[in-house]
């Protein structure tokens, strides 16, 4: 799923640079197990390590497996934020040992990973064929075809809005009337925070740096070229999109000024911090964990811009594993339809299954705290109207990273919008 990114410019996340030569240890049964074809090596006990961070939705799962598998014992490693798995990850990788059998990663630190694929074993199996969105399998094939990652949830966005702050405002509340005033162009979105801002003093969105990330991911191509050159500070899409949500968030005052995961913004739910926000499928868990208690949230099946993407993640098993087989059957069988689905109904992590999208159980789902919204049947509209997949270099996420820190230190007033894009400039070019 992905996530909560907490910006934290990690210059040298050349961390992976020096990674050292990490062997490839095949698993092995241990003696006298005889292997039953189903996970179950005779009474041998296996010991697997699960590391994911935030919220998949695996906590009812990893109890159903250990029970349809009484030999397989799993133990999961949550992080709090993708940064601190990211961190982990990276470290564990260069030393050569210490990470878990199964380690879930994020799409935008994906691509930096793939410099590294034969670190990671190779997942490509008859048996998961066709299984996942052509785009979501393509991201985690390397140039010799090796599949290293089975693809877990998608971030297919809508629009989730307080209705009981719009009815006040005297604007629309229904999710139907509130999708035809937000509208699907960005322009739209800001006109009808405008018009919000005019009657409430309740901001409009919680912060720039949320905002930008979706108008981001509807770029074919920001801060990189597929032969490696950077483009970021040089791509007046980039430069055009930073000034238009500045223009948004603070010329017109629309941002709450809440840094998304810091302690102000998961309080702020509590205390009609922002009126909307961008809400990829798995953001609804989210909300509903910090919102708890409170009346009046909703899902509008709409987003500026048309469609986009936001988050999802891959579930690997490294080199390092003592037992890739159990592990690579953990994984694929956490990452099947029927888990996928189980997994939306939990904490809203949107499949990324070809199976699971045409699902009438996925399609069926309704979420109570939502005013009963059908988030299902939302989710999967959204999902069909993404056109774009970004190309995403071994760079981006520290590109990225370094343009949420340059929209914090504005909204936090530390720096202009100026100030701030030329240390934005800075930062990447210090990146070589």
């Amino acid at each position: 799923m992905s996530r909560p990114h907490i910006p934290v410019l990690a210059a040298a996340s050349a961390g992976l640079l020096a990674l050292a030569a990490c062997s490839s240890t095949p698993d092995a049964a241990p003696a006298g197990a005889t292997d039953t074809g189903n996970g179950k090596a005779g009474d041998s006990q296996v010991s697997l390590t699960l590391a994911t961070f935030n919220q998949f939705g695996y906590e009812d799962l990893i109890t159903e497996y250990q029970s349809s598998h009484p030999n397989i014992k799993i133990t999961h490693k949550k992080a709090a934020t993708s940064n601190e798995a990211r961190d982990n990850l990276n470290t564990r990788l260069a030393a050569g040992s210490g990470l878990a059998d199964i380690e879930a990663i994020e799409v935008d630190w994906l691509p930096e990973l793939m410099q590294y694929s034969d670190k990671f074993v190779d997942l490509k199996n008859a048996d998961v064929d066709g299984r996942w969105l052509d785009w979501k399998a393509k991201a985690a094939t390397d140039s010799q075809g090796r599949l290293i990652g089975y693809g877990t949830d998608s971030g297919p966005e809508a629009i989730c809005y307080r209705a009981d702050l719009f009815k006040k405002a005297g604007l629309p509340s229904d999710r139907a009337a509130v999708a035809q005033l937000l509208g699907n162009t960005w322009d739209s979105y800001f006109a009808a925070g405008k018009q919000f801002a005019a009657k409430s003093k309740v901001p409009w969105f919680d912060s720039m740096g949320a905002t930008y990330q979706g108008m981001i991911n509807q770029i074919e191509s920001t801060y990189e070229q597929p032969d490696g050159t950077v483009i970021a500070t040089t791509n007046p899409v980039v430069k055009q999109t930073f000034e238009k949500i500045v223009q948004a968030g603070m010329t017109d005052k629309l941002s709450a000024k809440l840094q998304q995961w810091g302690n102000d913004w998961v309080a702020s739910f509590q205390k009609d911090g922002f009126a909307t926000m961008l809400c990829p499928g798995w953001m609804v868990g989210v909300i509903e964990g910090n919102a708890k208690g409170v009346k009046g949230w909703d899902v509008a099946n709409t987003f500026p811009g048309g469609g986009g993407n936001w988050g999802g993640s891959y579930l690997t098993v490294p080199n390092q594993s003592q037992h890739q087989k159990e592990a690579r059957e953990l994984a694929a069988w956490l990452t099947a339809p029927e888990q996928q689905i189980k997994a939306f109904k939990a904490v809203g992590a949107f499949p990324s299954q070809q199976a699971a999208l045409t699902s009438d159980d996925l399609k069926s789902v309704k979420n109570e705290f939502f005013a009963n919204a059908p988030t299902g049947e939302i989710f999967a509209e959204r999902a069909k109207a993404v056109t774009v997949s970004p190309f995403k270099g071994p760079k981006y996420f520290q590109i990225n990273d370094a343009m949420q820190q340059a929209l914090t230190r504005i909204e936090d007033g530390s720096m202009n919008p100026q100030q701030s894009w030329d240390r934005f400039v800075a930062d990447v070019q210090a990146l070589g």
